[in-house]
């Protein structure tokens, strides 16, 4: 019979599974359950259990039986197929760390190898409407890895401090660079001595999140 620490943990690895198997996270799902973040973050990192009653309403959430949350399962045979990537979805970018270390890495998703590009593959969730109508706000963004890209495509670049990636459109004017958004609402960021810029990747595609 498992302990509570066990159930916990149990629990915990089931969660995580069933947001990486739909492509979400912790935040994801809290906003559309309206549980505190706080409460989810809790489960995920096995420090608490939840009610029965949140258990039937993640188990509604994901269609799947309460038992596949809360008993072992068998290994995750997703995993073993050759034709998906396990691609990390990155979340703050702690601060002079390889942008894939694990301290980055707030959940994972899943997509068929045959439709990514070659190189490191990670993912990041759009957060606010300034490239919108091109990338809705809360949509996956998957992002090939490299340090340039091409005038006017989009690219993935920490600001503050490399430790907040941004995406935004590349243009270059004269020894300028802008950041530009694709909603005309919001100001081009301007790279200088004051606001430094690094491009970590570029963005291949997206998907957006219903």
């Amino acid at each position: 019979m498992l302990g509570k620490t066990d159930v916990k943990l149990v629990f915990s690895k089931n969660l995580k599974y069933q947001l990486n198997k739909k492509g979400l996270n912790q935040t994801d799902m809290a906003r559309d359950l309206n549980i505190p973040e706080t409460t989810v973050s809790n489960w995920m990192k096995a420090s608490t259990y939840p009610r029965p009653d949140k258990l039937q309403l993640m188990a509604d959430y994901f269609k799947i039986k309460r038992s596949d949350l809360t008993e072992e399962q068998p290994t995750n045979l997703i995993e073993m197929q050759p034709n998906f990537v396990k691609i990390p979805i990155l979340g703050t970018i702690a601060c002079g760390e390889p942008i894939l270390a694990e301290q980055n890495v707030e959940s994972y998703m899943y997509e068929f190898a045959d439709l990514l590009p070659a190189g490191n593959i990670f993912a990041l969730v759009a957060k606010g409407d300034s490239m919108e109508p091109t990338i809705p706000d809360g949509s996956k963004v998957l992002i090939r890895e490299q340090s340039e890209v091409e005038y006017g495509e989009i690219a993935a670049v920490l600001v503050n401090g490399d430790t907040e990636a941004t995406l935004k459109r590349v243009k270059k004017q004269g020894d300028t660079i802008f950041l530009m958004p694709d909603n005309p609402k919001h100001e081009p960021y301007i790279v200088n001595e004051n606001n430094p810029a690094k491009i970590i990747g570029k963005a291949v595609s997206f998907k957006v999140t219903l």
